[in-house]
């Protein structure tokens, strides 16, 4: 794995572990919905994963696929160029369900690298 590679898989772990702590103290949907802070906090990181993502892809000839990529991936456009058709159940859902297996992903690839 190149020092490229690592790096935006470093970029990805850093982002989804920022999200986690800005969302810590949060236990509800409602909760979110309304700290607005917050929501703009994730949806920045969200977006910074999405593009690591898609540099990860596009640098790497040797590493396997990340898992979702193309969902990331299309996350982070809408995020970018659709900022203002954001669903916030979604937002909260890829928290509680689809961050931690991509961090345990990027976990398994930067232990082999």
């Amino acid at each position: 794995m190149t020092d490229k590679e690592r790096k935006y898989l470093s970029d990805i772990l850093s982002s989804i572990r920022l999200v986690y702590s800005f969302t810590e103290n949060i236990n509800s949907f409602d909760e979110y919905g309304t700290s607005y802070m917050v929501k703009s906090a994730v949806e920045r990181q969200l977006g910074i994963i999405g593009e690591a993502v898609n540099l990860f892809i596009k640098n790497s000839d040797d590493s396997p696929p990340l898992n979702n990529a193309k969902q990331i991936i299309s996350l982070r456009n809408r995020l970018v160029h659709s900022y203002d058709n954001i669903d916030d159940r979604i937002i909260w859902n890829i928290i509680r369900r689809h961050l931690s297996p991509l961090e345990d992903e990027v976990v398994q690839l930067l232990s082999e690298a």
